[in-house]
């Protein structure tokens, strides 16, 4: 049975390349030991029978590299280009109904993703707002046939990003999820270390 496919997009976790903005006020190391055990937490609190769980992996040769990830989890490179390219490579090599979310948002769980897939039975597209003007979640009803320019031109890390992005999906039917906050400053994981124990 081809199911519906959450893609989660993740970095090589070594200092300097993964979270560097959290680095600059923890330090690099303790920023990738965030990231290694958040990535690990959120990995198995999101498998579920109803979707494939696959691994985006920047960089590309990491993908046969399982020091990294799970074993058992499906990855592939993320390929050249800015985020958007990255993002709809992904989601055109998806069998079916898709959805690419980020690594760091520590409120991402099993119902919000069942919300989304189910957003796409009666919409083309589905994204999850953050606090920051960027979005956690984008999901595509027929992503093999997203628009030649879908994520192009968009305003990466600025207020922006989720309204330059939609703006990339003429004519679709999109709808929107509840909006969730990302850790990339101290700032951000103070909050999220004051809602979670981490």
């Amino acid at each position: 049975m081809v199911r519906d496919q959450l893609i989660v997009m993740v970095k090589e976790p070594r200092p300097g390349r993964v979270k560097t903005r959290l680095g600059r006020g923890i330090g690099h190391v303790g920023a990738v030991w965030w990231f290694r055990h958040h990535l690990r937490r959120l990995l198995r609190r999101l498998r579920d029978p109803r979707w494939d769980t696959v691994l985006a992996v920047s960089p590309d040769y990491l993908g046969t590299n399982s020091r990294f990830w799970p074993q058992d989890l499906p990855r592939r490179g993320q390929g050249p280009g800015h985020l958007g390219d990255r993002m709809a490579r992904q989601l055109r090599a998806a069998p079916r109904r898709a959805a690419v979310i980020g690594a760091d948002i520590p409120d991402i769980d099993r119902p919000r993703i069942a919300r989304a897939f189910a957003a796409l039975g009666a919409h083309d597209a589905v994204f999850g707002p953050a606090e920051d003007g960027g979005y956690w979640l984008v999901g595509l009803k027929h992503p093999r046939r997203a628009p030649p320019g879908v994520f192009q031109r968009v305003r990466w890390s600025t207020e922006n990003a989720l309204a330059d992005s939609v703006a990339t999906l003429p004519g679709y039917r999109i709808t929107y999820l509840e909006t969730l906050a990302d850790v990339d400053t101290v700032e951000d994981l103070k909050e999220t270390r004051s809602r979670f124990s981490v």
